[in-house]
């Protein structure tokens, strides 16, 4: 049986970051298969061996490829703060998020809101983007690495998918808001834990509220689920309207796939413009125009 050949170093990489190693934690790069209590026993064996005596040791390309991961990533900063109970935390954030007067009030209690684990990890806040008076708001589960980094949602490839798929309708990111239900980057783009979710979602509900969209559209399983509470599947509720109540006001509400799931399945774009299609025509100008500041 003829042996696969080695992997380089750019397919190390692009698995690294597939499986979401991105960044280092550490200076130096631990082995958690070793024995912890010999360890120190063979670091001084090998002390005492002639460096003449040994070869010098070729790197391998894993090695190499993870010498390149540390050097070219950033260490996240310390953080010593620590988020309190999840029971704690939903409590606060439900308290906190209904004191929000305006979105500008909500992004500053967000960003002084220690509730949640995953702002500890996140480089930044990612809140939201596009005109606040829009008529139409997007919300989709949580901001990935570009994301994090620009600290805006849906600037990656993603993004750039869901700009064209609104721009097939005749809108852009000045006549839309988008947002996510989790304002923070989970480590390595993780899925973010139910407890997670519990916590931030007082704050995208308040956000829906403020903005208080005509059309409210979920991209994905995730933001569906969570806010239109339903358990069934994308494929069973997109295309689907849904009443979305804020307490206040019953806003229509569409679901429909997230981008990132049509870059995987571009197969499923047919359905997704079929939804476009729908959101549009409840867009019409008998609908309420674009609110006033």
């Amino acid at each position: 049986m003829t042996p696969e050949p080695a992997p380089t170093v750019r397919q190390l990489l692009a698995f690294y970051l597939e499986a979401g190693v991105d960044c280092a934690l550490t200076d130096e790069p631990v082995n958690r298969l070793s024995d912890a209590d010999a360890a120190p026993a063979i670091r001084t064996a090998a002390a005492g061996e002639s460096a003449q005596a040994r070869p010098a040791p070729t790197p391998s390309a894993t090695t190499f490829a993870k010498t390149l991961v540390k050097t070219l990533a950033t260490p996240p900063a310390p953080r010593r703060e620590i988020a309190p109970a999840p029971e704690a935390a939903i409590g606060s954030a439900r308290e906190a998020a209904r004191t929000a007067p305006t979105l500008q009030a909500l992004r500053v209690l967000l960003e002084n809101f220690d509730g949640c684990a995953l702002k500890f990890t996140a480089t930044r806040l990612v809140f939201a983007d596009g005109n606040p008076q829009a008529r139409v708001m997007f919300v989709g589960e949580a901001p990935g690495r570009d994301e994090d980094i620009a600290g805006l949602p849906f600037v990656g490839r993603s993004g750039k998918l869901l700009d064209r798929m609104i721009a097939a309708i005749g809108l852009d990111r000045t006549s839309a808001y988008i947002a996510n239900v989790i304002p923070w980057r989970p480590p390595g783009n993780r899925t973010p834990t139910p407890q997670e979710t519990q916590i931030c979602l007082p704050f995208i509900q308040r956000q829906i509220e403020l903005v208080n969209p005509d059309v409210l559209v979920t991209l994905g399983n995730p933001s569906t689920q969570t806010l239109l509470a339903t358990r069934e599947g994308i494929m069973r509720t997109r295309g689907k309207w849904f009443d979305y109540n804020t307490g206040t006001r019953t806003i229509r509400a569409m679901a429909t796939f997230h981008p990132a799931y049509l870059l995987r399945s571009p197969s499923y774009k047919r359905l997704s413009w079929q939804d476009l299609r729908s959101i549009a025509k409840a867009l019409e100008p008998h609908s309420r125009p674009l609110k006033n500041s």
